[in-house]
């Protein structure tokens, strides 16, 4: 990866998450729903459901409201039942792009992605057209000045796979990820707060966009995370 923008970027997206509080509900309400259908209620056999909550705490849903989801997830109440749905597709310079939907309505879904697509400058590909380029791991990552010789031992001790110092400072722990919770456990235990942690799909190689490129590779990757049906977006590009 090409490390001197790697705060930059986790910046930015994550001042785009807070731009859309107002979404976070809905999409959290959706991931309780899918991973209790999937796993049953019992959080502590639900790992999955373990995190989606995690996350739903995180955006301050209240706990009636994380209760009733699960309880329509496993037939108490009356819900949607939502799918889950990976598209994917290529960007600005070929750059790879996965969109993990979770929906109600398949044929709108589609639709609403590959018009996207199509009206930034990518265009829809067909499944495993790029999943192959990305790796399916946990990831933390740490501002610049956080210690790095700590976090490597405790991480390293927790089963993580690599540490990496990226030329601004900021530090990324990798983990197989059936292994992030336990690495996630480890680092909160001494301490060690991650700006940044969750289960994602990491790019092997990444392509560099800058300029005009890099413009309208963000404005296709802010179009599509503002889809209702999307809950994430995954790509390989280095923006500059």
């Amino acid at each position: 990866m090409a490390g001197h923008s790697k705060w930059a970027n986790i910046q930015h997206r994550k001042g785009r998450q807070d731009e859309k509080r107002g979404k976070a509900w809905t999409r959290v309400t959706r991931e309780i729903i899918v991973a209790a259908r999937a796993g049953g209620a019992d959080v502590s056999m639900n790992p999955r459901l373990r995190l989606a909550i995690e996350k739903a705490k995180a955006v301050n849903m209240p706990a009636d409201n994380i209760k009733r989801n699960v309880d329509k997830a496993t037939g108490n109440l009356d819900g949607v039942n939502y799918e889950e749905i990976r598209y994917e597709g290529y960007g600005i310079g070929g750059v790879a792009v996965i969109v993990d939907c979770m929906t109600d309505n398949r044929v709108r879904t589609v639709a609403d992605v590959r018009h996207a697509f199509s009206k930034h400058g990518g265009n829809l590909g067909t499944d495993g057209s790029v999943a192959f380029q990305f790796k399916h791991v946990g990831q933390f990552i740490f501002a610049p000045g956080a210690n790095e010789d700590k976090i490597m031992e405790v991480a390293l001790d927790a089963g993580a796979q690599d540490v990496i110092t990226h030329d601004d400072g900021s530090i990324e722990v990798q983990s197989a990820a059936f292994d992030f919770e336990a690495v996630k456990n480890a680092l909160e235990g001494a301490d060690l707060q991650a700006a940044m942690a969750e289960v994602t799909m990491l790019a092997e190689n990444t392509i560099e966009l800058a300029g005009d490129d890099a413009i309208r590779m963000q404005k296709l990757l802010d179009v599509l995370e503002d889809l209702d049906d999307v809950q994430d977006v995954f790509h390989n590009a280095e923006l500059n």
